[in-house]
């Protein structure tokens, strides 16, 4: 059963986007999927409260700020949407329970900066063998020199960019209502599906043994 932790120290960087979304795309490939929060602010939870019933199934995963538990039984995927300040003990019980983590990372030098040091532990681990790391762009046009800037700065820790989030409205839209672009129809969403398609892949791939 892969877990799927999103993670990054610094607030407001699209976590809860990319949670709700990574667990949009499980359910839309039919798996059963539980998607948990452990960030005070309670996104994910509060989206998932907006999902409507006709929408592919995804269940809360009742986890709690202070204590990360394992998955409950009778899923075959869980996702995890995490606070901001992740470190000591929390983090430690992130990477335990993590098969794969992704790190949304917007292209300012700010953000960069303050997430360093995190990405620095993660490659550490990766290297370890003991999680698949990967980072996504957010509200980032992968033409411009901001996301070449972004790219430069992730290979140097030795860590995948799995793709590029573009700033539209249509994330924000969806949220409000509960879906995913995996909800609805293609053809209305096509481009920001295109974007999704890399980093879906990396979803898919099998867990290191």
């Amino acid at each position: 059963m892969p877990v799927v932790v999103i993670a990054n120290p610094k607030g407001g960087v699209g976590k809860s986007t990319l949670a709700t979304h990574v667990a949009g795309y499980f359910a839309a490939q039919g798996h059963a999927v539980m998607l948990g929060d452990v960030d005070r602010q309670q996104s994910s939870r509060l989206w998932l409260g907006l999902r409507p019933p006709a929408a592919r199934p995804i269940a809360t995963w009742d986890v709690n700020s202070d204590l990360i538990v394992k998955p409950p039984k009778g899923t075959t995927h869980v996702v995890l949407d995490t606070p901001g300040g992740l470190h000591g003990w929390r983090f430690n019980d992130v990477i335990k329970l993590a098969d794969k983590i992704i790190v949304p990372l917007q292209p300012s030098v700010f953000d960069i900066f303050a997430t360093r040091a995190f990405l620095d532990q993660l490659a550490e681990h990766r290297h370890a063998g003991k999680v698949q790391v990967g980072i996504v762009g957010m509200r980032v046009d992968s033409r411009t020199i901001a996301a070449d800037k972004l790219r430069g700065f992730v290979d140097s820790l030795g860590l995948p960019v799995l793709g590029m989030v573009r700033d539209t409205q249509n994330y924000i839209h969806l949220a409000a209502r509960g879906l995913t672009l995996f909800d609805v129809a293609p053809g209305r969403v096509e481009k920001d599906l295109e974007q999704w398609k890399s980093i879906c892949q990396w979803l898919d791939q099998p867990l290191s043994s």
